[in-house]
């Protein structure tokens, strides 16, 4: 499932993800499952016909991101394996980062983040001038719907079967999720 609210010049992404690491740190080894949320680039593409024709429009890349996970063999509700990414290398997630807070108020932090466009901006190191004010705006005052999108989502993670998608079951690396 992937869930988009897009502002002006960035868009929040949010799906269901479930993943294997290839290469895991000590102790975050098998299977983890989850939400993942990203801060993303969007663009509008010029109309490819009449004024009434659809709009191309281009998620591009990630500013920020957000993994809400837990290990599938723990205890739901554990966010054992949640962390954000403050910033990015072009596609790529920059260090993982793990909060206390985050792992405990997860709902919360995200929210407080979420409201604070600049200041995620800013631990990203990107220009503040690369959003617009409708942007921080947007997102502040939809932060508490995105929110709750997270909630359902991470609800209906734990209550689906917690089978590992199909062929993932002996895989060392795997990856299912729009994000």
């Amino acid at each position: 499932m992937l869930y988009l609210f897009g502002f002006e010049r960035i868009g929040v992404a949010v799906s269901d993800i479930y993943f294997v690491d290839p290469a895991p740190l000590p102790g975050q080894e098998g299977a983890e499952r989850g939400v993942r949320l990203e801060l993303r680039r969007l663009e509008q593409g010029e109309l490819k016909g009449s004024i009434y024709s659809a709009r191309p429009i281009s998620i591009d890349r990630p500013i920020w991101r957000v993994d809400l996970l837990e290990s599938v063999d723990g205890t739901p509700g554990s966010f054992d394996r949640t962390h954000h990414h403050p910033g990015t290398r072009g596609w790529e997630p920059g260090r993982r980062v793990f909060d206390e807070r985050l792992s405990k108020e997860p709902l919360a932090w995200l929210g407080e983040r979420l409201a604070d466009l600049e200041g995620v901006l800013d631990e990203a190191g990107v220009a503040r001038d690369e959003v617009t004010p409708e942007d921080v705006r947007g997102l502040r005052d939809r932060a508490p719907e995105i929110v709750e999108t997270v909630s359902r989502l991470l609800d209906q993670i734990r209550t689906a079967s917690p089978d590992a998608p199909h062929g993932a079951e002996s895989a060392t690396s795997v990856r299912a999720s729009w994000l």
